[in-house]
């Protein structure tokens, strides 16, 4: 009896502190271009993007005109996403990941406090157009 409690109570706390270490994958879809200004080219949205992921740590690489691929290193984790954009939005999307427990739905936590980053990083680098 006293096996299956502690059976029970290990199970409980083992669901418990997985589920607090992940969360829905964060996404960002068609974010709107706030600039100062409208005479901007999809060359300036592309070198704003570059800079706040390389600002912040990641390796950024345009693969091609409206996409660019970012991968982030942190201690034996790695995230990458593909950022499509054009001169009216972009997106950030996760596209592969290792040691984060992703699930197919679920990563661990810390992924989308390093998306938002990149989101508010982006955002701040593209007003300043």
């Amino acid at each position: 009896m006293r096996l299956r409690a502690l059976l029970l109570l290990a199970t409980i706390l083992t669901l418990v502190l997985t589920g607090c270490r992940s969360n829905p994958i964060y996404n960002i879809n068609n974010e709107p271009i706030a600039t100062s200004t409208h005479r901007y080219s999809l060359q300036d949205v592309r070198g704003a993007i570059l800079r706040a992921g390389t600002g912040l740590g990641w390796r950024m690489k345009s693969l091609q005109p409206g996409l660019i691929i970012g991968t982030l290193y942190l201690r034996d984790h790695m995230a990458e996403v593909e950022i499509p954009y054009d001169r009216d939005s972009y997106s950030i999307k996760y596209r592969d990941s290792n040691n984060l427990d992703y699930d197919g739905a679920n990563i661990h936590r810390n992924y989308n406090g390093w998306v938002q980053r990149l989101q508010g990083a982006i955002n701040a680098q593209l007003s300043s157009l």
